[in-house]
Formats: structure tokens, C-alpha cells, sequence
């Protein structure tokens, strides 16, 4: 039977991938104590990126905020990880970070990033609640659109 977080994953239409490995020399994520630190995900899906330019130039804030979205769905799949498979063990998002690959005078960060931060408090509702930063950079790994890392607290 699924938990209450699958559940509303179902509900609404979201598939978690097979957790991504790293592409580099680190792990996707850490557990010290109850809190697990998950390694920035890119927008991969499927196998395959999607969203790869520069927001504010050749990709727009909405597409910056799917791109977000993807994001989160990919730490939500090394966090079920992390929990052996059990989503409601997640007492709190502590926080995410968003880095957003764009044009020197873009200024709405913190739109893009909403498509993460959306999509997490959805899932899981009050405990989805978290502290952010959301910030441009020149580029990103593999030209992606988004990278997001959060921090999250299990039981």
C-alpha cells in the first residue's frame, strides 16, 4: 500500500525516476544524524536533459520553472532513496538552494526556482515548508537550465 506522500505523488501524475548517479567524484547524498544533504539534481529525465540553455535568453521564466520542477522531482527520488523507500519518513525540508544558468540582468530567480519549491510543498504539504536561496550563475553542469541540492530532515 502506498504512504500518504506516494499518494499524493500518484494523484498527481508524478513518476519518481531511478535516482540519477553522480557524474562526477562525489554521492548523491549524505545522512548525518537525521538530516540528509541531496547533491544538486539537474533536469534529467527519462534519461535525458531537458531545459538546457539560458533562462532570460533562449529559454523563459516559465520554462526556468518546469526546469525547477524536474529538479525536484529528481531530489525526490535520491531522498526515497535515502529513506529506504519511505517518503513519510520525511519530517521537514529544511532547506533548497537554486542556482539558475541565465543572463547577467535577469532578476526573477526566485520565480524559477518556485517550480521546485512548488512542487515539493505540494507533495509534502506542511512538512514541504522550507528556507531557499535562489541565485543566477554564468553556466551550469552540462548546460542545464536549473540545478537544485536541498536539505531534509527524516525520522
Amino acid at each position: 500500500m502506498a504512504g500518504t506522500v506516494e499518494q499524493r505523488l500518484l494523484d498527481m501524475g508524478v513518476v519518481l525516476p531511478k535516482p540519477a548517479a553522480p557524474a562526477a567524484n562525489y554521492v548523491p547524498y549524505v545522512i548525518t544524524g537525521n538530516l540528509v544533504f541531496i547533491s544538486g539534481q539537474v533536469t534529467m529525465l527519462n534519461g535525458e536533459l531537458h531545459f538546457l540553455g539560458t533562462v532570460g535568453d533562449d529559454l523563459s521564466v516559465d520554462d526556468g520553472y518546469q526546469a525547477a520542477r524536474i529538479c525536484a522531482i529528481n531530489l525526490l527520488a535520491q531522498l526515497k532513496e535515502a529513506c529506504v523507500g519511505d517518503l513519510d519518513r520525511v519530517q521537514q525540508v529544511v532547506k533548497l538552494g537554486g542556482f539558475v544558468n541565465c543572463t547577467a540582468d535577469f532578476i526573477d530567480q526566485p520565480k524559477v526556482i518556485n517550480g521546485a519549491s512548488d512542487l515539493i510543498a505540494d507533495v509534502l504539504g506542511d512538512a514541504g515548508k522550507h528556507a531557499r536561496f535562489a541565485v543566477g550563475a554564468p553556466s551550469l553542469p552540462l548546460g542545464v537550465a536549473v540545478e537544485v541540492d536541498g536539505v531534509f530532515e527524516i525520522s
